[in-house]
Parts: C-alpha cells; structure tokens; sequence
C-alpha cells in the first residue's frame, strides 16, 4: 500500500465518523427531524494533488477584517496570515484568520469555482493548526480534501462568516465536501 493510498483510507474513515456524528450525535447541525433520513455526506474523491504546501507571509499588526455572516449580521476577524501555494500549475493566495483575542487554529474560509455548484453557495471553510508561531517564509500544508461546508448550510440555527472576497480563488477546487443534501 502506497503513503497515498494509506492517507485516502485514512480520509475515508474520518469521513464516515463524521457522518456518524452527523447522524446521531446531539451537537449534529443536522436538524433532528432529518436525521433519520440522512444518510452521509457528499464528498469529491480523496486527491493527493489538492494537498499542498504554503509559504507564509506573517501580518505583524494584524488587519482586522468585517466578514458579513450568513444571518446578514457582520463578525471581526484578525488577518493575521497570508498563505501563498501553487494549485494546478498557478500561484493563489489565501488569508488565515482569527478571532480579535484569538490563538491557535488558523480559519481559513474560501470560495472557489466550484461555490454554488458543486459546493455550498456560502462558501467552504478549512482548519489550521500550525505548530506555534508562524513567521515569514515558514511553510504549512493545505489539504483541500478536508474542506467542510459551514453548519449555516444545515439549519438556519447557525450564523457562518462568508468568506471575504480576497479568499475568493479563481480555480476550481474539486476536493472535500459538495454541497449539502438536507
């Protein structure tokens, strides 16, 4: 068994806890009355060529950012990361945010050619959890397998950040979750 195909089993797996949670669990975004219908997730085939590396540019005095929310209201983030990476031959840029007072994970919400089609129309969001500090010319991983769509696409309970027009990629990104059949 190849490292790839080690990690696509390991990528199955954790999708299907997901949809076991997701189904049964009582933090589900999942509405109660639809889950005994809900019958799992729908995602693109696990693909090595969206899991890629990242050179980070540091924003020192970080830049706060309105992002309008899903319920019309607006949250402040912190840009506190730019994320430069090459995806199928071209060069894209990403922010990674958090919250005014946050650490750790970085959020990194995007859209992508693929929104509104084969993707929620809100956009999806990924997950970073880098390993302290990151400073100029460090480098990170970005697996577009993971991306996830936001809970707000499961129930109108949920309030989601859109992401801002400069997390807007002009490619498409068939890798993790498409959109929501609930």
């Amino acid at each position: 068994m190849t490292d790839t195909d080690d990690y696509a089993d390991r990528l199955r797996a954790n999708r299907a806890e997901k949809d076991r949670v997701f189904a049964e669990e009582r933090s589900s975004p999942i509405p109660p009355e639809k889950r005994e219908g809900f019958d799992g997730l729908d995602y693109f085939a696990p693909d090595a060529d969206y899991r890629v590396t990242a050179t980070v540019t540091a924003h020192d005095d970080p830049e706060p950012i309105e992002m309008e929310t899903s319920d019309g209201r607006t949250v402040r983030y912190l840009r506190v990361v730019s994320l430069d990476f090459d995806l199928d031959g071209e060069s894209h840029t990403l922010h990674g945010y958090r919250q005014d007072g946050g650490d750790g994970e970085l959020f990194v919400p995007f859209r992508d050619k693929t929104t509104g089609q084969a993707t929620y129309h809100g956009g999806r969001y990924m997950e970073l959890a880098p390993d302290g500090d990151l400073s100029d010319g460090d480098e990170v991983p970005i697996d577009f397998n993971l991306a996830y769509t936001p809970f707000c696409a499961f129930s109108d309970a949920f309030s989601c950040p859109l992401p801002p027009e400069e997390n807007w990629l002009e490619t498409t990104v068939p890798a993790g979750e498409r959109t929501p059949d609930v």
